[in-house]
């Protein structure tokens, strides 16, 4: 049996933070964890604090940002770690890169270790792109011939030709992201740590970052760790997932599966609206309701399913219903309306369900919500208007282009069908 090649391995790595104040806290606290060293005990500290649950409120001052992580890596595999905002992706990555150290527990590596954290982490501001390439690249190891050995190419490939000797000061957050990822990518590190900071580069580089990293692993044998909330690209380039929440690994397998295990476990995204009106002399909207073909997320090409229930106390003349499917920037890209024209509703009293099928929506990748009205469109009377609710998520789960600017256009088909149910309440 072959032997494993283990080029990093991560052994009961812990990181935990007091909030609210840099360091330790008090002299207090440090005098405390001095007299249980001295004295061979263990740190107190370790004892106390709670999980990185961003959505309860804690009662203690000290929160753990990671709790006992362990995994291998082996050389030449891309590993995809993946988590909603706050479980512990990039403190996890800036203890691999050694920019800060965990609280408890050993990072073992072979070799160098490259990261991209942030736009802009380990350059410096007044130096030239051509001087932080050099400077990059000691900070590597690597000498100056060997530098000089790839300054070309590297950048040749950031397309910072025009600007190389500017100061970097006065780049744009997508050039420095380019240069970046250029000098990291290319200076042949072991080990490539990428946080997600492709996000700000432009369609073109995303797709010409990926290729880079593809090359790296496929063909370079080097090993890389990709954070990404781009499922698309994880799915693409990694040959194994690792899902964080709360600061804990929840899940470590094959890429399809923990990228399942990460979409169909999410629950902090609200698809539903349930009013808190009773049923009254008035008309209203008494729930919205998204159907997705994950939970929480929605997949592109995939039939997306709107159920709009609405209450009428007596018969409307004219009733309308429609809703607005909007991007973050609150536009509008797509939108449907129900006369009773067209199918029957609200010709007496009672409750309706009314059901909006799109079938093969194709939305950009990104977060969306809904606007919902309910209206007598003869008599111009708005019984309600329900605005920036239902928040879903568009991914690109198949082998289509995954570099499109979010949210920024629409495939949109003549293929949206209605029905309606007169519900017996």
């Amino acid at each position: 049996m072959k032997k494993k090649d283990i080029i990093l391995k991560a052994d009961k790595i812990s990181k935990q933070y007091k909030l609210g104040l840099v360091g330790t806290g008090s002299i207090n606290d440090d005098l405390k964890r001095w007299w249980y060293k001295i004295r061979g005990k263990e740190n107190p500290f370790l004892k106390i604090g709670e999980s990185n649950d961003r959505s309860t409120k804690g009662s203690s001052d000290y929160v753990w940002a990671l709790q006992d992580i362990n995994f291998e890596v082996e050389r030449g595999e891309v590993v995809g770690i993946i988590g909603k905002n706050g479980a512990g992706k990039s403190t996890l990555l800036k203890i691999l890169s050694k920019v800060t150290s965990p609280t408890t527990g050993e990072i073992k590596t072979k070799g160098r270790i490259a990261s991209l954290l942030e736009v802009g982490t380990g350059f410096h501001g007044e130096m030239t792109g051509r001087e932080n390439i050099y400077l990059n690249g000691a900070i590597l190891g690597m000498t100056k011939k060997e530098i000089a050995s790839k300054i070309d190419e590297i950048i040749e490939f950031s397309g910072c030709e025009r600007y190389i000797d500017t100061p970097v000061k006065r780049y744009s957050s997508g050039m420095t992201v380019r240069l970046a990822f250029a000098v990291a990518a290319f200076l042949e590190p072991e080990i490539l740590v990428i946080d997600e900071v492709l996000a700000v580069g432009d369609a073109e580089f995303q797709k010409k970052a990926i290729g880079k990293m593809q090359d790296i692993a496929e063909g370079e044998g080097r090993t890389v760790l990709f954070v990404s909330h781009n499922m698309a690209a994880v799915k693409q380039l990694c040959t194994r997932g690792i899902v964080l929440e709360h600061g804990k690994t929840v899940f470590e397998g094959e890429t399809n599966k923990a990228i399942d295990f990460y979409l169909n476990d999410s629950d902090d995204k609200s698809n539903n609206f349930f009013s808190t009106k009773v049923d009254t002399e008035s008309a209203y909207i008494k729930s919205v309701k998204v159907l997705t073909s994950k939970s929480g997320f929605h997949e592109f090409n995939k039939e997306l399913i709107i159920e709009i229930t609405v209450y009428s106390p007596i018969q409307i003349q004219s009733p309308a219903v429609s809703y607005q499917i909007i991007n973050t920037d609150n536009i509008p890209l797509i939108h449907e309306l129900i006369l009773n024209s067209e199918q029957e509703f609200c010709q007496n009293q009672g409750v309706f369900k009314l059901t909006s099928t799109i079938q093969n929506l194709k939305l950009y990748e990104g977060e969306y919500k809904l606007n919902v009205f309910f209206a007598d469109y003869f008599t111009k009377v708005t019984f309600e208007r329900l605005l920036e609710i239902c928040h879903f998520e568009i991914i690109n789960d198949d082998k289509r282009p995954y570099y499109w600017q979010k949210g920024s256009a629409i495939f949109k088909e003549d293929n949206t069908q209605w029905n309606i149910l007169r519900l017996n309440e």
